[in-house]
């Protein structure tokens, strides 16, 4: 048998007819609309009236807004890395904040500042919460802060039904962001005065506990006083020391803000570097002179040792809180000259027109929805009618499905 007798006997199959369903027109859709505009009219309706019923019931809310003015200098970015670090144990700050514009915006929004607002103003039992955390959780809803990155100033806007509390709010961001920068330090020279008020402090302390050993090593040696040539030695070993740490200290502010190849920093370590020798040569010659102290003050009785030592740690003190004292007053004159960290700009005051709801808004977006649901109810419901009638099967199916998801009693 040939190829070409069977492909001539071989039966045709005609193509399966799919039923895309009932065709519907432009004209079938316009007449359905036409023959349901009641419904559609009334469906609108009841959503224009249930609209303006509902945008009427809801309380009107006020915006109260506050700008505040970051310092704009080099000496500010360059602390920056500084103020981060100092941010560090307040937990989750750092991670976010990449210029001071934005240093100042999480410290705004810390949790800090919101306790602060919170003892302040009794926030949860306002806002009707249970905890302290649902209380962070919600602060977004109802407080927004803001940078501009073209002027850098800060926004900070509240929400509150009551216009004065929503301003006084906002004005007490401000203060109490004020005490969080008073004591963080986030400039160079805020820096160096915490420093070396801490300093200070540490020097002020000590320098008690060497007047306290001093005064017991006196009754236990009972020497008095010292030599003319004694006393210049131990001043001078103690005027050196004290330069060294002066020296010291200042280094290692600068580092905070400064690398390794400064010239102010390089110039610091020079200095360092010639006292330390200096004060090595003085140890040197100490040991040549075999003195048993270890500071060289000649010869002096074996029962004045403890008294030279106590006399000469004293005297170390004393020359390093007149150094700390020192460097304490031009650091916060520095900071003088830097102003406020934050400047407030405009204070907030108690709005006198409210910002939303728009119930404009509200009632044209409900009447239009409205309008869109009864006009797919009208022509869905048609459809499944004409569906109905051509398509018995069809409409068998779906009836099948409803009684399969219809609750069985």
């Amino acid at each position: 048998m040939k190829l070409d007798d069977l492909s001539t006997t071989a039966p045709e199959q005609p193509y399966a007819q799919v039923d895309d369903g009932p065709s519907v027109s432009l004209v079938d859709l316009l007449t359905w609309v036409g023959e349901g505009k009641a419904q559609i009219a009334a469906i609108t309706a009841v959503a224009a009236l249930a609209s303006v019923a509902f945008a009427m019931l809801l309380p009107p809310i006020f915006t109260a807004r506050t700008t505040l003015l970051p310092p704009v200098s080099q000496q500010q970015s360059g602390g920056a890395s500084a103020a981060l670090a100092a941010l560090g144990a307040m937990g989750g700050l750092t991670g976010s904040a990449k210029s001071p514009d934005e240093l100042y915006v999480a410290l705004l929004k810390s949790e800090t500042v919101v306790r602060a607002l919170d003892a302040r103003f009794d926030l949860r039992s306002r806002y009707e919460l249970k905890s302290f955390e649902a209380l962070r959780k919600t602060m977004p809803d109802r407080v927004r802060v803001q940078a501009d990155r073209k002027s850098g100033v800060i926004s900070i806007e509240i929400d509150d039904k009551d216009p004065k509390f929503a301003a006084d709010l906002a004005n007490a961001h401000v203060m109490e962001v004020t005490k969080v920068l008073g004591r963080l330090a986030v400039s160079d020279a805020q820096l160096r005065r915490v420093f070396f008020e801490q300093q200070l402090k540490d020097v002020k302390e000590n320098l008690i506990k060497a007047e306290l050993a001093m005064r017991t090593v006196q009754e236990k040696s009972g020497v008095i006083v010292l030599d003319k040539q004694a006393e210049a030695l131990i001043g001078g070993a103690a005027q050196l020391r004290a330069m060294i740490v002066e020296r010291e200290v200042q280094l290692t502010v600068l580092r905070t803000a400064a690398t390794g190849d400064n010239p102010e920093v390089r110039k610091l370590m020079s200095e360092l570097a010639a006292l330390r020798a200096e004060f090595a040569r003085m140890e040197s010659s100490r040991g040549r002179s075999g003195s048993a102290v270890d500071m060289p003050v000649g010869k002096i009785p074996e029962a004045a040792i403890e008294f030279v030592r106590a006399r000469r740690e004293l005297k170390l003190q004393e020359t390093l809180l007149e150094s700390m004292v020192r460097q304490f007053e031009i650091a916060k004159l520095d900071e003088a000259k830097e102003g406020p960290a934050l400047q407030h700009v405009d204070p907030a005051l108690p709005p006198d027109q409210k910002s939303k709801p728009s119930r404009a808004l509200i009632v044209i977006a409900s009447t239009l929805f409205g309008l869109l649901a009864s006009l797919v109810f009208v022509v869905w419901r048609r459809y499944a009618a004409v569906l109905r009638e051509q398509d018995p099967q069809h409409a068998l199916a779906w009836a099948s499905m409803r009684r399969a998801w219809r609750l069985r009693r």
